[in-house]
């Protein structure tokens, strides 16, 4: 680090000297605008870039050596998370014709990537939408409801063996993808600029909160996928209505933690977010229960009802993951006994 004097001068200004490496580096002329951030944690952040504008940065890849349509689509998707606002994808030869159903999918499962255009050898996707029209809070809100519903309709399928409304639930794992990857993306530009940071009121430190809470939700969708998944070997038979009976208890649990824990969240509260923890022990008590009374059944029914039963209880374990990470984003921010919304 190096270490720098501060300077008073004309009765009531204080003045410190800028690198001249770095002044060099980012070609910084005599009355050029600098612009100087105050960070949460009392440093000064000192940059060339004044404007508030999200910053242009493309992102290009030569097909060259893809061959495989889920790779790119990955490719796509780290461009995309990673906050690029142009993504390019170029070829000497004539594209093949997966690379246009990859870019399709692409664009179909993220928010705001549209093709704006196309040849036989160059495919241009622009980001058209403005992160900041999109808050954190609101995202977070239509996660939880598509999730919660989710795995509230799969038991449904199970207790009423609808195979439609099954599909159904699976078909929606992708609404709550494409919302997750929205937050990644959004944390990954506010930590890369922290204009944008202020702009949309939401301080690197809750960023990173608010992704670490869609991660969560993100992996409650897919264990409601994964259930309906696992029903499919039961949805055509008769099963002991005992079990299912004590299932969706569980599931009511299960949900019940989920809800408590997104109320916890946005009320900044530590002591339900820790009263939503301990709550954790009963559903994993009936669980067990169930456990039992499934070894009693056929092999095959036995494994689908034991998966499910999982997944009831992984979903309630999501929950406690969540009120944990309330917990200590709270004890880092100092708000012990602070409440009220998180910033959006």
């Amino acid at each position: 680090m190096e270490i720098r004097r501060v300077q008073f001068t004309g009765g009531s200004s204080y003045v410190m000297t800028l690198p001249k490496e770095w002044v060099e580096a980012e070609k910084i002329k005599k009355n050029d605008p600098i612009g100087v951030e105050v960070q949460p944690d009392g440093t000064l952040l000192v940059t060339k870039a004044t404007e508030r504008e999200p910053l242009q940065r493309t992102k290009e890849f030569d097909l060259a050596g893809i061959s495989e349509s889920a790779y790119l689509f990955r490719l796509l998707i780290g461009a995309y998370i990673s906050g690029f606002t142009t993504i390019i994808i170029r070829s000497k030869e004539r594209f093949p014709p997966f690379v246009r159903m990859v870019v399709r999918d692409f664009t179909q499962m993220t928010i705001g990537q549209e093709v704006i255009e196309e040849t036989d050898t160059a495919i241009i996707i622009k980001d058209l939408l403005n992160p900041t029209e999109m808050p954190f809070a609101n995202t977070i809100k239509r996660m939880f409801v598509i999730a919660k519903a989710m795995h509230e309709d799969a038991i449904t399928a199970i207790k009423t063996r609808n195979i439609a409304l099954a599909a159904d639930v699976t078909a929606r794992d992708n609404d709550v993808d494409r919302l997750h990857w929205l937050i990644a993306r959004q944390t990954h530009m506010i930590l890369s600029n922290v204009a944008l940071s202020k702009k949309m009121g939401v301080s690197p430190n809750m960023a990173v909160h608010y992704y670490n809470i869609s991660r969560i939700i993100e992996r409650i969708g897919d264990h409601a996928e994964r259930m309906v998944d696992n029903a499919n070997v039961v949805l055509t038979k008769e099963i002991d209505p005992v079990i299912i009976s004590k299932i969706s208890r569980a599931s009511e649990l299960s949900v019940s933690l989920f809800d408590r824990s997104i109320v916890s969240f946005f009320a900044n509260d530590m002591k339900k977010s820790h009263k939503n923890i301990e709550s954790v022990q009963v559903l994993e008590s009936l669980c067990g229960e169930i456990n039992n009374l499934v070894l009693q059944q056929e092999t095959s029914d036995a494994i689908a009802l034991g998966y499910i039963t999982e997944r009831v209880r992984r979903v309630g374990e999501y929950a406690a993951d969540i009120s944990e990470n309330v917990i200590n984003y709270l004890v880092e921010e100092g708000q012990f006994q602070k409440k009220g919304k998180p910033a959006s």
